[in-house]
Formats: structure tokens, sequence, C-alpha cells
């Protein structure tokens, strides 16, 4: 199951995984998003809020989230993974290599320093 919220006004996406990420969260996500990067051209920032990685239902909830992941990087500018997983910590220096947004790790308390950091220029 995976929470978000859209911050128009920034243009700032939270995401919170709830439970193990399922195909369709992939699909309702990009039906909220997709009208919003239509219309402005780009998402400002992505923060990924959670405290442990909960992981894929199963493959095919994976290869909907690596197309998604395929189909939006390009338009989102920095991604804030804020989170006390060790898994999540290593995603910026593996994602650097094929995503074109700046990413950086935040404790899981440093929920404000991230979204200040997505809101700065």
């Amino acid at each position: 199951m995976l929470n978000y919220e859209l911050n128009r006004a920034e243009g700032i996406l939270i995401i919170k995984p709830g439970g193990s990420l399922e195909s369709s969260d992939f699909e309702k996500l990009g039906e909220e998003v997709d009208p919003y990067i239509r219309e402005k051209g780009k998402l400002n920032g992505l923060m990924i809020d959670v405290k442990s990685f909960p992981g894929w239902a199963n493959l095919a909830a994976f290869l909907s989230h690596m197309i998604f992941i395929k189909n939006h990087h390009k338009i989102i500018k920095k991604i804030a993974a804020v989170t006390d997983s060790s898994f999540l910590e290593v995603i910026p220096q593996i994602a650097d290599h094929f995503v074109k947004a700046e990413i950086k790790h935040f404790d899981y308390d440093d929920k404000d320093a991230a979204l200040n950091w997505l809101k700065a220029g």
C-alpha cells in the first residue's frame, strides 16, 4: 500500500509506503501525479517517507515500480529519502548512476530538514 500527498503549491510529492507495494499503487499514483506534471512540466521534489522499506508484494509490483521510475525520473528535480532503512540509505549512491534527479538521504526524524531541502532553489 502506498499513501501519498501532492502539495500542488510547492510541486512536492510525499509518498509513505504503508505495507508491501502493489502494482495498483503505481497506477493510482500516476493518475494523481501525471495530470499535475502535464500542467506544470515537472515535480520540484519527491519525499519518500518510510521508517523501513516494506518491499513489493510480488514481481509485478516491482516491475510496475521500475516502470514508474523510468517514466518519471527525468521530471523530478530532487528526491529526499527519509528513512532509517539501510536498504533505502544506499539508494542515493546507486540511483545517481541512472536517475536524473538529485537524491539525498535524511534520517527518519529529519523530515523537516528534508522538506526544507526539497523547497530550496
